[in-house]
Parts: C-alpha cells; sequence; structure tokens
C-alpha cells in the first residue's frame, strides 16, 4: 500500500506546469554554462538566451536633418536614430538574429551534459495498477425435501468481486567504481468485497549489483560517455567565445565599412558639384570662343559621370546599410544612421609585439588551436577503451530480496528481514567473435593518428593565419601612409588646375584627369583606414587576446597581457 501510495504522490507531481519545467531546465543549463564557463577566458558570465521579442531605438538620439550630400534622396534621413559603434554592438548582442541561434545552440549542449550527469544519480522510477474484477457463477444446491425427505437439487447465482491492485517504487544508480544498482519495493493487495472481507497482502524489497570486471571494468564505457559529454561542453563554450569575438568584429567591420561608403557619397557628391561648376564656367568661356567645342564636351562628359558615380555611390550606401540592420537584428525599415564622428577618429596606431611573440602568444591563446589538442587527447582515450573490448567478458552480480510473510492476515505486512533471499555470481564470456571489436580497435588507432594530424595542421594554420594578418596589419598602414600623400598630392593638382582654369590656359583632360585622381585617392585614403582598423582587430582576434566585454565593447590594447 506505501508503494502505491508514493507512487501516486509521484503522479501528482508530475502534473507540475511548463513553467516549472522551464524554470528547472534554465537552472541546471544556466549552472553549467556559468560553472565550466569560469574556466573559459572572455566567456560572458552573463550569458542568457532571453531576448526581447523586438528592438526599440527610441533611445538613442534622432538626426534633425539630412546631409546635403544625398540631394532629394536623403530626405529620409530627417528624423534617423543616430547609432555610434558602441550603440550598434550593443544593439547585435541583443537583437542578432545569428547571435542569439549561436546562444541557444551553447544552452542545448548544457542541457544535454545535465542528462548524461543525471545518468549517474540515482533515477527513480514508479508505477502503480488496479483493477476491479466481478464474476458470476451457477452452484447447485441440494437439500433434503422436509415432507419426502428425498434431495432436491436447487440452483443459485452467485457473485464474487474483489479488487487487486499492485504498486511498485525503483530506483537505479550507476555508481562510479562501484557498478550499477538496481533497487525495487514491490507491493500487492487483494480485498473481496462479498464473502470474505479479509485483505491479503505481500510486499518484497530487492536489490541487484552488476559490476564488470575486466571488459568495461568499472563501467568505463558508461563513463567515457559522461567524460566526453563535459568535455564536448567545454569545447562548445571555447567555440561560442571564439564565435563572440568574431561576430563582434564583423559587427565593427561593417559598421565601418558602412561609414566608408558614405564617405564615399560625400567625395563623389564633392566631384560632381565640382565638375557642374567647371562645366558651367567652361560652357561660358566656349560661348566667348575661348575654348573648343571638344573641349567643352569633355567637360560635360566629366560631369554626367561625376553624377553617374555619385548615384552610385549612394545606391551601394543604401545597400550595406540595409545589410547592416539586417546583421544587428533589426527591421530593415528601420530608420537609422551611422555616426561619422566614429570614422573622423579613426587613426593608424602601431603593435608593440613582434612576430615570432606573436605565434607563441596564439599557440597559447587560440581557443580553437585548444580544441584541437584536447580531442586528440580524446582520441587517445577512446583507444584505450576500444583495448578493453578485446578481453573476455567477466560480469559480478549479486542479488538480494526481503519478502513479507506470506501466512500474515494482520492487514498491510511490510517485508520481513528473516525471510531473505541471496545469491552471487561471475557470468563469463570469453567472446571468442572479435571481429566488431577488432574493427572498432583498429578504427579508433587510425582516428587518434588522425587527430594527431589534424593538431599538426591546425598549428601551421594557425602560424600561417598570425603571418597572414601581421602582414596585412602592417600593409594597410603602409596603405593609409602612401594614399594621405596622394591625397596631398591630388589637392595640389586640382588647385593648380583651377587656377589655369581662371586664366583660361587650361586643357580639358588634364582637369578632369585631376579631379578623378583626387576623388580616388580621397576615397582610398578612407579605406584604407578602416582597412587598418579592421586588420588590427583581426591580428589581436588570431592571436586570441580580443578580450570582448558583456555589453559587445572590446578591449583595445596595443600589447595585451599574454594568456
Amino acid at each position: 500500500m506505501a508503494a502505491l501510495v508514493a507512487t501516486c504522490t509521484l503522479a501528482l507531481v508530475g502534473g507540475c506546469t511548463n513553467g516549472h519545467y522551464v524554470k528547472s531546465a534554465d537552472k541546471a543549463a544556466y549552472g553549467l554554462i556559468h560553472d565550466q564557463g569560469a574556466g573559459v577566458r572572455n566567456m560572458d558570465q552573463n550569458f542568457t538566451i532571453e531576448q526581447a521579442l523586438k528592438a526599440s531605438l527610441e533611445a538613442y538620439p534622432t538626426v534633425a536633418a539630412a546631409a546635403e550630400y544625398f540631394g532629394d534622396d536623403g530626405n529620409g534621413e530627417a528624423g534617423a536614430h543616430l547609432l555610434t559603434l558602441d550603440n550598434s554592438l550593443q544593439l547585435a548582442v541583443r537583437y542578432s538574429r545569428t547571435f542569439q541561434s549561436r546562444k541557444e545552440q551553447l544552452y542545448l549542449s548544457a542541457l544535454a551534459l545535465s542528462l548524461t550527469r543525471h545518468q549517474f544519480t540515482p533515477i527513480f522510477s514508479g508505477s502503480a495498477s488496479g483493477t476491479y474484477s466481478e464474476t458470476q457463477q451457477k452452484k447447485v444446491i441440494t437439500e433434503i425435501d422436509a415432507v419426502t425427505g428425498r434431495p432436491l437439487p436447487t440452483v443459485q447465482l452467485t457473485t464474487d468481486e474483489r479488487i487487486n491492485a499492485s504498486g511498485t517504487v525503483g530506483a537505479n544508480w550507476l555508481v562510479r567504481d562501484v557498478g550499477r544498482i538496481t533497487t525495487a519495493f514491490t507491493s500487492d493487495f487483494i480485498r473481496l468485497i462479498t464473502g470474505d472481507p479479509s485483505l491479503t497482502t505481500s510486499s518484497q524489497l530487492s536489490i541487484t549489483l552488476l559490476r564488470p570486471l575486466l571488459r568495461d571494468s568499472g563501467f568505463k564505457q558508461q563513463k567515457e560517455t559522461l567524460i566526453q559529454a563535459e568535455r564536448q561542453m567545454l569545447y562548445d563554450l571555447r567555440d561560442f567565445t571564439q564565435f563572440r569575438k568574431d561576430f563582434i568584429v564583423s559587427v565593427a567591420t561593417a559598421y565601418y565599412r558602412v561609414l566608408g561608403s558614405r564617405d564615399a557619397v560625400r567625395t563623389s557628391y564633392a566631384n560632381f558639384e565640382g565638375s557642374r561648376r567647371t562645366a558651367i564656367r567652361q560652357r561660358a568661356l566656349a560661348g566667348e570662343g575661348r575654348i573648343t567645342q571638344a573641349e567643352l564636351g569633355r567637360n560635360e562628359q566629366q560631369e554626367l559621370q561625376a553624377e553617374l558615380g555619385w548615384l552610385n555611390a549612394t545606391r551601394t550606401y543604401r545597400t550595406q546599410i540595409d545589410n547592416f540592420k539586417i546583421q544587428l537584428g533589426l527591421s530593415v525599415d528601420s530608420n537609422i544612421v551611422l555616426d561619422d564622428r566614429e570614422l573622423a577618429t579613426l587613426t593608424i596606431s602601431d603593435v608593440d609585439i613582434g612576430l615570432d611573440e606573436a605565434i607563441q602568444v596564439a599557440l597559447a591563446g587560440r581557443m580553437d588551436y585548444q580544441n584541437v589538442k584536447d580531442r586528440f587527447e580524446d582520441s587517445v582515450r577512446r583507444v584505450e577503451l576500444a583495448a578493453g573490448t578485446l578481453k573476455p567478458k567477466v560480469d559480478l552480480s549479486a542479488t538480494g530480496v526481503i519478502s513479507s510473510n506470506p501466512s500474515d492476515s494482520s492487514g498491510f505486512v511490510l517485508p520481513d528481514p528473516d525471510r531473505y533471499r541471496w545469491n552471487a555470481g561471475l557470468s563469463i564470456d570469453p567472446g571468442l567473435d572479435k571481429t566488431s571489436e577488432r574493427n572498432s580497435y583498429r578504427s579508433a588507432v587510425i582516428a587518434r593518428n588522425s587527430a594527431a594530424r589534424a593538431v599538426e595542421q591546425q598549428e601551421d594554420q594557425l602560424k600561417l593565419s598570425v603571418r597572414e594578418s601581421w602582414r596585412a596589419l602592417d600593409q594597410a598602414k603602409r596603405s593609409y601612409l602612401i594614399s594621405e600623400k596622394s591625397v596631398q598630392l591630388n589637392e595640389r593638382r586640382v588647385e593648380e588646375q583651377n587656377l589655369r582654369a581662371e586664366l583660361g590656359t587650361i586643357r580639358a583632360q588634364d582637369q578632369i584627369d585631376a579631379q578623378n585622381a583626387l576623388l580616388d585617392a580621397q576615397n582610398q585614403r578612407a579605406q584604407n583606414l578602416v582597412n587598418h582598423l579592421v586588420a588590427r582587430l583581426g591580428f589581436w582576434n588570431n592571436l586570441g587576446l580580443l578580450a570582448i566585454r558583456p555589453d559587445g565593447k572590446w578591449d583595445d590594447l596595443r600589447k595585451p597581457a599574454t594568456p
């Protein structure tokens, strides 16, 4: 009866609300992420998968007027929300769909580990059943007739009603270095509703121990499942942390690319306005007969090309900022403008670390490289496990049972400690056919060798990526310095051509070439400045030293402390 009551109680507990289970899952998953994430450098300790359903821009300032260099197309920017880089990073970590998906993947990994861990705790189970039965039958009763004295058979209908019920509660526990322990408590009772009203009960308590001695001794295979789940959680934490860094770099890169495109619109518009003024002046000169119609045609053609370049630059900018909205997790209909001052504050800064030192720092700090090395250790461990399956199977098993007294009809009875039985023995399987185990072992050895090569390959790839990012950073710096000089040279060139135009001693093609060269130099300078920032972020990221804060900002240090 006690087992039945306990089982009914468990059934009632099983009726908890969905919200209860969500909170329970969150507690388990977040606890694992927080505990194991503490050992992963730069893991977000404020990790959560909770997300606002829709991004709000109300907290950000708005633009009072549109930029002149967009012409009539810029009227829609009036009232747009102005976003700095920090604002954009905060929005990205809160609302990006890609970022949210990766967070949910990590959460699910933690849930999977919580289930694997659960297998090594006492797992309780319970069941109960009850039946009501009714049996009707005919009985022939012989009575002596009082008059004749002769036997008189009489048919009577009898009904037998009874209730049968049983309940079981049990536990299964895989104890490390002990074995698998299974316990069960069972209770049965029968009560007759008609006839004899006595209650017939019985109960039994059983316990079983199973422990492998050779093959899979200590349940190594089952423990390997837990070990691998723990390590996979570590790998997933590292992967997420690296993804978080890559994601922030990609958002910052996109932000400055959009600003670069906006700056290209500004310079293209300035070039268009300059070409238009030149064309107007040239028409006046042509009217006075001071220049030929051919020279006037070149200037008018330059005006058309400059206008086309401005329109193309505007279209490119609009496309890039729409893509940027999606990257942040905003609606493509959101009206935003990026802060031009962010581009103006960019400077060229050197990194105070040598190439050889940078490679050593990367080997110590890159999380993807750490994962590859740890996976090699996993492959070594699996070879040992596969070798264990080649051994004979020898299992120790023991069972003990305590039963109630079947002759006790006093009511509900518990198992009597004096009424027990137990047995113990060995189960031996020499494994005469080892084909499957042989193949598994050989496959594990090959996988280990492949993992060793993967470590070497990853190390070379890491060194290559550091060298390439080092070269890219140096090239970006040199390119910017060259483009800065190019802008200065072409500004003087345009000034000279403008003076000659006022004197009427200029060739139209010379002035056109000077204006185009200045435009290209200005665009290239802005692009190289952005490229240098992107290269610097990529360099620190390749070294594994880019530190990301919970709000998405990064610590941009010239020489971060080595891990």
